[in-house]
Parts: structure tokens; C-alpha cells; sequence
């Protein structure tokens, strides 16, 4: 059997869509005849949202866990003076002195064993010392860890696999320039020694291989995990209200005002009509709630906020609901799109023609398309079937209509999708244990 050593910083039990993808390989590799060994740090979900990112671990040792499915290694993590300041302070206090102390590791650790994540690097080191391994995965951001794959990979000559849940230069559009330089300079002397490298779409290969262009690559997508999906189909939908849920982070060019200022005209306009909007585990929950309370009062009711929490409970919480809310990513995917899709839930997709989401994409969105087709999810939501293209904000008043009327005559609203299934992620882990047998 092929062993792997998986570097992967997110992991559960960390709340975070991006260690999803490394969990779906420890879960299922064995199924392909490879064996992984995670290293990752530990962690606790404490505060329920975005500290939990820099919380300390609940041990100084390491700690093994020998499980059916391989080996996880969780090293020991002490937040930085940046992040003690961060959980002692607050957000709003020594914001300057905190970006300094972060920079100063962001640069520093690709040139020394420094910052708070050197522990996986040092644990991999000791690891190999004693146990042979076939493969190293590294899968980023943070991308720290394509430096320690190439530094392992050169010390004890196993092959290894740069994975891009993201672009890593190509994303840093708000990035100074002396940094941007940096950071490419970084990209480019670490990825261009990786055996092989996977990314999630053949738009962000096009992304990476302006930084790392004669590189071999292989498109192994996101999904949802079809295990999870099974154990909540016996779960209906709340017949009671129309109630819509959104789950994940929000970035600067998703139209939430836009859509939360679009409720409050509905509701106004049929003040009888019941509806909730719910938010789950977002990285915006103070915005929104200050938003709501100081602009859309008549939503405060109706809006309503929960903590992050693991998949396999926010999937029982949404299979609940009868619409879940999409925004646009435009050129990219995005990963929440596969598990709406594995919960057969109506899709209400905001938005495909609104002007003033227009105006947010040009001023916050990260990616140069260059060209590139920027209609993925619509034609994938056209293509099973599975939700709402909805137009603009006047349409999404249409739109609420619609959803109000068949859920106030059936107690549901129907999502007849089809050909789902092909996105499960054990089938990626499959694409994924062929390209690591071939390199071991």
C-alpha cells in the first residue's frame, strides 16, 4: 500500500470549508489501497468563529491519533504575540502592531523554522526520521506548507504534490506591491519543484500557471460527502415558515446588503407574509447584525445568526431548510455549491444581471479572468436542475413571491435535481490516489 504524508493546517475538528478536502482523502484513500498520515495542529472550537483560527491548542505534546482510516499527528500551536493580542483585545486595538508582528512571520517563515506553524514542519521532520513514506501532500493555503513539502521532499527524496484550494500570488489583489513581488518570487522557487500539482478548476490552473507554467497539473474538484448526504435524507423541510439559510464566508463582492436590503422591501410590502434568513458560521455575523439593526430594523426578527459548526451538524441544520442562498463566484466554483447540491435543496442563486453586484465585482473581486467563463455555477445549476437563477434585486422580489406562494400551498419547495451524484468527493479521492500511486 502507497503511504502518503498529508500536510494539511485546516482539519477537523476545525470548522472550515477548506479542510473538508484533506479530510475526504483521509477518509477514503484506504478505499484506493493508499494509507495517509495527516500532521495538522490542534484544534478546538472554543469560540464558535474566526478565533477559533488562532486559539491555542489544548496541549504543549504532540498527539497521535491511530484511526481505521490512517494516522493524524496534531502538533502543539501557541498564538503569536499578534494572536494573543487579537484574543485578549478585541479586533479593534493594536490592529497596526498586529499587522506588523503577522507580516514579519508571513515573510519570515519561508526562510526560517519561525511562527506558529513551524510545529507541522518540525513534526513531518521527526515523522520521516523514522517511518518511510511514499508521497507528501501539501495542500494550501497557508502556503507555507508547499515550502516545507519542498524541503522534506529534497531531504528525504519523496516526490510531492502542491494542492491550490486557491491561487496563492494571483489572489492577493489588495496586497501591497513590495509583498505581491515577495510572494511571487516565493510561489515560484517553491511550486516549480512540486512532482505534480492539483488545484480545484481549470480556471485557477490558469491562475497558477502564470506563476509556475511548465508545470504538470491535475484538476481533482471540491464536493460533498455523499455519507454525510445519506444520514440527513430522512429529514423534511419546516412547513411552517419559508425559511432560507446561508452558510460559509462572504466576501467583499457577494451583494449581501443588496440582498438583505431587498427582504426589507419585501416584508414591507407583505408584512403578513412569515420568512426567515438564516446565517450559519459566516466570517461577517458582527456586520450583519450591525447592518440589520441599524438600517433594516423590520429585519431583526426575521434574520437570524448561528455559530460555525461541524459538517456533519450543519448538514442536519440545512436539510431543514426549504431554499439555501448562493451568491456569485463568478469564474471560479466556489465549494458550498456541492453540498447544496447533496442536500437537494433549492438553489436561490443572487445574482446573474444586478448592477449594483455589478459595481461590487469590479471594486472587491480578487481574480483577473482574463476571458475565462464566468457563468460555472449558473450552468451548473441549469444543468441539474437544482435552483433559481435569479436576475437582479427586483427579480429576487419575484422570486420570494413564487417560493412564499408553493411553500404556503404545499408546506415545501420542491428541488427536482438530477445527476448529482458524480459530485461526490469519494470519486475525486479516487482521480486523486491514481496521480499518488503514479508518483510512488
Amino acid at each position: 500500500m502507497i503511504r502518503v504524508l498529508i500536510l494539511a493546517y485546516d482539519f477537523p475538528p476545525y470548522v472550515s470549508v477548506g479542510g473538508l478536502r484533506p479530510y475526504s482523502w483521509f477518509s477514503h484513500f484506504k478505499e484506493f489501497e493508499v494509507e495517509p498520515i495527516v500532521i495538522t495542529r490542534q484544534w478546538g472550537n472554543v469560540y464558535g468563529n474566526h478565533l477559533d483560527f488562532v486559539a491555542p491548542g489544548w496541549s504543549k505534546e504532540l498527539v497521535i491519533e491511530e484511526l481505521p482510516q490512517g494516522t493524524i499527528l496534531r502538533t502543539p500551536y501557541s498564538p503569536n504575540l499578534s494572536n494573543r493580542l487579537l484574543l485578549r483585545f478585541g479586533e479593534k486595538r493594536f490592529r497596526w502592531l498586529r499587522k506588523v508582528i503577522s507580516g514579519y512571520y508571513e515573510v519570515l517563515q519561508f526562510f526560517f523554522v519561525v511562527g506558529p506553524k513551524k510545529e507541522l514542519y518540525k513534526a513531518a521532520k521527526a515523522y520521516l526520521a523514522q517511518h518511510p513514506v511514499d508521497v507528501i501532500i501539501a495542500t494550501g493555503e497557508p502556503f507555507v506548507l508547499f515550502h516545507y513539502a519542498r524541503k522534506l521532499s529534497a531531504s528525504y527524496h519523496i516526490p510531492w504534490i502542491a494542492d491550490y484550494r486557491d491561487p496563492w500570488t494571483q489572489n492577493l489583489k489588495e496586497t501591497n506591491g513590495f509583498f505581491k513581488h515577495c510572494y511571487s518570487m516565493l510561489e515560484k522557487q517553491t511550486t516549480s519543484k512540486a512532482n505534480a500539482i492539483t488545484t480545484v478548476s481549470s480556471f485557477f490552473e490558469t491562475q497558477i500557471r502564470r506563476q509556475v507554467p511548465n508545470a504538470s497539473f491535475s484538476i481533482i474538484p471540491n464536493g460533498f460527502d455523499a455519507q454525510s448526504m445519506e444520514q440527513v435524507e430522512s429529514i423534511t423541510q419546516g412547513s411552517e415558515i419559508l425559511r432560507i439559510a446561508f452558510v460559509g464566508t462572504i466576501y467583499e463582492w457577494h451583494p449581501l446588503t443588496i440582498v438583505l436590503e431587498t427582504l426589507n422591501r419585501w416584508i414591507t410590502k407583505f408584512p403578513q407574509r412569515k420568512i426567515e434568513l438564516h446565517f450559519y458560521g459566516t466570517n461577517k455575523n458582527r456586520f450583519i447584525s450591525e447592518v440589520v439593526n441599524s438600517q433594516f430594523p423590520g429585519l431583526i426578527d426575521i434574520v437570524q445568526i448561528h455559530p460555525k459548526l461541524p459538517n456533519h451538524e450543519l448538514v442536519q441544520q440545512l436539510a431543514e431548510y426549504n431554499a439555501l442562498l448562493l451568491f456569485n463566484y463568478y469564474a471560479f466554483m466556489g465549494t458550498k455549491i456541492y453540498d447544496y447540491l447533496g442536500l437537494k435543496r433549492k438553489i436561490l442563486f443572487c445574482f446573474t444581471d444586478d448592477p449594483e453586484s455589478k459595481k461590487l465585482k469590479k471594486r472587491f473581486y480578487p481574480l483577473d479572468t482574463n476571458g475565462a467563463i464566468e457563468t460555472l455555477q449558473e450552468e451548473l445549476i441549469v444543468k441539474t436542475n437544482a435552483g433559481i437563477l435569479v436576475s437582479n434585486a427586483d427579480d429576487l422580489i419575484e422570486t420570494l413571491n413564487s417560493l412564499y406562494l408553493e411553500h404556503k400551498e404545499f408546506g415545501q419547495i420542491v428541488c427536482n435535481s438530477t445527476a448529482t451524484e458524480q459530485f461526490s468527493r469519494r470519486l475525486q479521492v479516487a482521480r486523486l490516489a491514481d496521480l499518488v500511486k503514479n508518483l510512488g
